[in-house]
């Protein structure tokens, strides 16, 4: 089988340099807000252009703690995109507010920025637009409609790291941004990681207090806060792997543009980049109405893949269901989204693979 990631593979190229890194912070002994967690913030801010970075525990609490520093809470409600990870809505039930889905357009996933507009109500506070399989949301025209109606703008950046909109970078639009280090993201830790990047003072600074019980920096405890820090050991094996996210990003647009042009014409709706948008492609994401049946004869052909995600998050059994009426777009890109291996150590002889594969695949359907 081609698998649909083999970490192992990048492990193994890296392997001096991460327990070179390893070694320098056992040897420091200094394991959780030290040295290396400071540097990794200094990198990712400069990376995504905004003057602070926080490493936190997770994807999820840059999440919860970013949508917290700005103040979004109970009787609160954010707009976010029906189609996306669980985490870009249920870390707005964590604060105490209320979600608000919107559909999504179907060529980018991002969400539909006329349908957030029709949802704005007297409570809304926020906006969250997921920059989903690497591809950036619209964020121009989400910032002008937030400015408009003064609401705060929280990027879910989980999936996009070294992505852009307008030669802008995903997370230096927002009022705050949420990455990801999930092992399996273009830029991942060995464990779970997350960080949230700003341009704004007092946001980093309430994210700073929140992530370390509310603590002022003095064991004067301002407000109830969480334990969520980025601890040393993870901090030092990204930024081994952050010196090497640009080459990586390359390989993985190199396997898009081959798969795009191998696949045209045979049944599939591709993966679009936007005129505005630069796609890092953490997924390569096809669709099919026989998604199902595909993906059984890729296995078939040795082909591995994956499907992010068979459900839209109201159809998640948390949030009560709904979607094929209310979000048909989302509900549909559920039953139709189809990814295909694409990571930086894919051979060129396994990309031909997999777009052979599909080839046959798609003509036996």
């Amino acid at each position: 089988m081609i698998p649909f990631i083999d970490l192992t593979r990048q492990h193994a190229a890296l392997r001096a340099e991460l327990l070179g890194a390893a070694a320098r912070v056992l040897d420091s002994s200094q394991f959780v807000l030290g040295a290396e967690g400071k540097a990794l913030e200094q990198e990712l801010a400069a990376l995504c252009g905004v003057r602070r970075a926080l490493g936190v525990a997770s994807g999820t609490d840059a999440l919860r703690l970013a949508l917290a520093a700005l103040g979004v809470g109970p009787g609160d409600e954010v707009i976010t995109p029906a189609f996306s990870f669980v985490a870009s809505a249920s870390t707005i039930l964590m604060v105490g507010a209320t979600p608000v889905f919107v559909d999504i357009d179907p060529a980018t996933y991002a969400l539909d920025v006329a349908a957030a507009e029709r949802a704005i109500t007297a409570r809304t506070r926020a906006i969250v637009p997921v920059h989903l399989y690497g591809h950036p949301a619209p964020m121009d025209r989400v910032v002008e409609l937030a400015r408009a109606h003064r609401l705060a703008v929280i990027e879910d950046a989980a999936q996009a790291v070294g992505s852009a909109w307008a030669e802008r970078p995903v997370g230096a639009w927002g009022d705050a941004a949420c990455l990801s280090f999930y092992p399996t993201k273009n830029l991942g830790a060995c464990g779970d990681a997350g960080m949230v990047v700003t341009d704004r003072a007092d946001v980093a600074e309430r994210v700073a207090k929140l992530r370390h019980h509310g603590d002022s920096g003095r064991y004067e405890h301002v407000e109830l806060g969480y334990c969520s820090r980025l601890d040393e050991l993870q901090a030092a094996v990204l930024r081994v792997k952050l010196r090497h996210l640009a080459a990586w990003t390359a390989a993985r647009r190199r396997i898009a543009d081959r798969y795009r042009a191998r696949l045209a014409g045979v049944g599939l709706e591709l993966p679009i980049e936007a005129a505005h948008a630069r796609h890092v492609y953490h997924l390569f994401t096809v669709r099919h109405p026989q998604r199902d049946a595909l993906a059984k004869l890729l296995a078939d052909e040795g082909v591995s893949t994956a499907v992010y995600y068979p459900r839209s998050v109201p159809d998640q059994p948390m949030f009560g269901g709904g979607a094929e009426r209310r979000w048909p777009e989302a509900w549909r890109a559920s039953r139709d989204v189809l990814s295909l291996p694409c990571f930086a150590e894919l051979s060129d002889d396994e990309v031909e693979q997999v777009a052979a594969g599909v080839v046959r695949a798609c003509g036996r359907l």
